[in-house]
């Protein structure tokens, strides 16, 4: 297929973000925080109903299961409580105490509690940074098997912390959670799809990588050969029109960083582009580098219609 988004893109106009997708993006969003945010809200109201034992701030020091909830109210976050000596961590706690917690009187308890949570929201912000990303990788990860699925081609996936691959399951509810590459076979031979991996050749990480090889003969060697790679793409889900500038001018040197190095290889594969926030502009940008050839496909994220087809692209390579 010469062209293949013109299977899904007619004009540049088509790449757009609607404010429809925009206010639906933002929904998304909160409700993926709010998700995030309930082991942090269970740990709390713990955390309130240990604290009934303690009559006074400073029989808190008494409860053993609490002591890490201290550490947390008092500011330190999971990886610095990993730095300290036990010493200073007596002494964050002491000073949580004198400071913040006998200050509040009757109501110490409550204000242990609130303290508890600005420093796990604080990591709750910080999670969600790259939060566009994960569900941008995850709506995508579920079309692709929802293909797959309805073609009948049998599936394997790689789990992000295992490394391990295994067939991809018949109940497979969620899993995209856990899931950094997607293995199938396509009648040319087998293909296997890698999120974020750092090509040795371009030494910068590429958010999609498609490999001419089964998972099995993925090594690190495999991976320094330029000749396996069928496909490189960018995949940007911040759905905030104020970053969405910034986005592709990542992208866009991403993109651009991937062509010279392969060319310096004297190998061509595909490259794409998807992204939920696309302005007016970027379209225009977008759409002139798929008429010159310079990238071979692109969508926006936020539309189920081109997502599908692009979809079906990657698969048929």
């Amino acid at each position: 297929m010469a062209r293949p988004y013109l299977q899904h893109l007619k004009s540049k106009k088509d790449l757009e973000t609607s404010y429809e997708a925009i206010r639906a993006g933002f929904v998304s969003l909160a409700l993926e925080k709010n998700r995030r945010a309930t082991p942090f809200v269970a740990e709390a109201r713990a955390l309130k109903a240990a604290c009934s034992k303690a009559a006074r701030p400073v029989d808190l020091l008494k409860i053993s299961e609490i002591q890490r909830a201290l550490l947390t109210a008092a500011g330190l976050s999971d990886k610095a409580v990993g730095h300290l000596r036990d010493s200073d961590k007596r002494e964050a706690i002491k000073r949580l105490i004198e400071n913040f917690l006998e200050p509040a009187g009757a109501s110490f308890a409550e204000e242990l509690v609130f303290r508890f949570l600005l420093t796990r929201g604080d990591a709750l912000g910080g999670s969600m940074r790259n939060i566009g990303g994960f569900m941008a990788q995850k709506k995508l990860t579920r079309s692709i098997i929802a293909h797959l699925r309805l073609a009948g081609t049998p599936c394997q996936w790689l789990h992000a912390d295992t490394h391990a691959w295994a067939m991809l399951p018949h109940d497979n509810a969620d899993i995209e959670l856990q899931l950094r590459g997607l293995s199938w076979s396509a009648g040319k031979g087998m293909r296997t799809l890698i999120y974020n991996l750092t090509v040795p050749f371009i030494r910068n990480n590429v958010d999609l990588s498609l490999f001419d090889c089964p998972p099995e003969d993925l090594t690190k060697e495999v991976q320094g050969n330029p000749a396996v790679y069928l496909a490189l793409g960018e995949l940007k889900g911040g759905i905030d029109p104020a970053g969405a500038d910034e986005h592709w001018k990542t992208a866009r040197t991403a993109l651009d960083r991937i062509q010279k190095g392969f060319a310096k290889q004297k190998v061509k594969p595909r490259t794409f582009f998807i992204g939920a926030a696309i302005e007016k502009t970027m379209a225009s940008e977008i759409w002139a580098l798929l008429r010159r050839g310079v990238i071979e496909n692109a969508a926006n994220l936020t539309d189920d219609g081109q997502i599908a087809s692009v979809t079906r692209w990657l698969c048929s390579l």
